[in-house]
């Protein structure tokens, strides 16, 4: 009969999955396309500019903004300051 450890750790997850970069910049890139495609629609006169692309831009300023705060975090965090998030 195999004994199990309750107590042990858990492995730690790889570097890729916890890493937020790859998720904000896919997810920009995601609201960058959508901006892109309801621009050529309203320049092309099929469709308005209306509250989608409006979010799309949101969308956009959010990863930009996600990106800078997880930049401050990092820069932070080489420096010692004891208030930084222990991110990847």
């Amino acid at each position: 009969m195999a004994r199990f450890d309750l107590h042990a750790e858990p492995p730690a997850l790889p570097t890729r999955l916890t890493d937020p970069v790859l998720a904000i910049l896919v997810g920009s890139a995601v609201w960058v396309a959508v901006a892109v495609v309801l621009g050529v629609l309203a320049a092309t006169g099929d469709r308005p500019l209306d509250v989608w692309f409006g979010a799309a831009l949101v969308g956009i300023g959010l990863g930009v903004v996600g990106m800078i705060v997880l930049g401050l975090q990092r820069r932070a965090r080489r420096r010692g300051v004891k208030w930084a998030q222990k991110t990847s």
